[in-house]
């Protein structure tokens, strides 16, 4: 079976203040349809930025970056930004909410711009099964991180995404409260079939998916046992 993501030979080289630095270096990478993937490594490692490449968020500076066979390097922003719209679900460390909308209005909003009819219906029954039923009306600043994190998580997943890409989804997160967000992660994966790769620094969390590989100066390190 195809790989519904497959990089190869990609390098990421960006301007920096003291010139040109290689922020990834080569990384040949194929992840199965369904499959759970973390990608962990010491902080500067790549590891984030590898992610951004996968969700066309960053463009390669060479080789190729090809999702459910499209190889993203070919499109402009406009083609990238349908195609994640389209096709992936994406949750960040900081959440990234709109914060003048409210929760159902930040998980409709996606929703909406796919053209689904009933958008609002569907982003309420997504926050209901995240524990947020109640909270349907708070603007984000009326929520604390794990709340936010709840509607980011089904801000990501509302659409039914084939991929989704989490950048530490439990890093500003507390340890009870980060448990309870990988547990609601690894249920929408179960929930709707979605292959998911994910930043993590947690043991714990990295021990849940199917594999783990380490990053280490830009290049893929090595494959740990999950």
């Amino acid at each position: 079976m195809d790989p519904i993501i497959a990089t190869e030979d990609a390098h990421l080289t960006l301007d920096g203040n003291a010139g040109r630095v290689e922020i990834l270096r080569g990384i040949s990478l194929q992840v199965a349809r369904g499959e759970t993937l973390a990608l962990i490594g010491p902080s500067g490692s790549g590891k984030s930025s590898l992610l951004m490449l996968l969700g066309g968020l960053e463009m390669a500076s060479a080789g190729t970056i090809s999702v459910l066979g499209r190889d993203l390097t070919a499109m402009n922003e406009d083609e990238l930004a349908r195609f994640r719209r389209d096709h992936m679900g994406v949750v960040f460390q900081s959440f990234h909410l709109i914060p003048t909308m409210t929760a159902l209005e930040n998980v409709a909003i996606p929703l909406e711009l796919a053209g689904v009819p009933d958008a609002f219906a569907r982003a309420q029954a997504e926050l209901e099964s995240v524990g947020l039923g109640a909270r349907l009306d708070h603007y984000p600043a009326q929520m604390s991180g794990g709340e936010q994190q709840r509607v980011a998580l089904a801000r990501a997943s509302a659409p039914r995404p084939e991929i989704l890409l989490a950048d530490e989804p439990t890093g500003n997160l507390d340890g009870t409260t980060g448990e309870a967000i990988m547990e609601l992660l690894m249920g929408l994966r179960d929930r709707h079939g979605a292959t998911l790769v994910m930043v993590t620094h947690s043991p714990e969390l990295a021990a849940r998916c199917d594999r783990v590989i380490r990053l280490r100066d830009g290049q893929l390190e090595t494959e740990v046992p999950a």
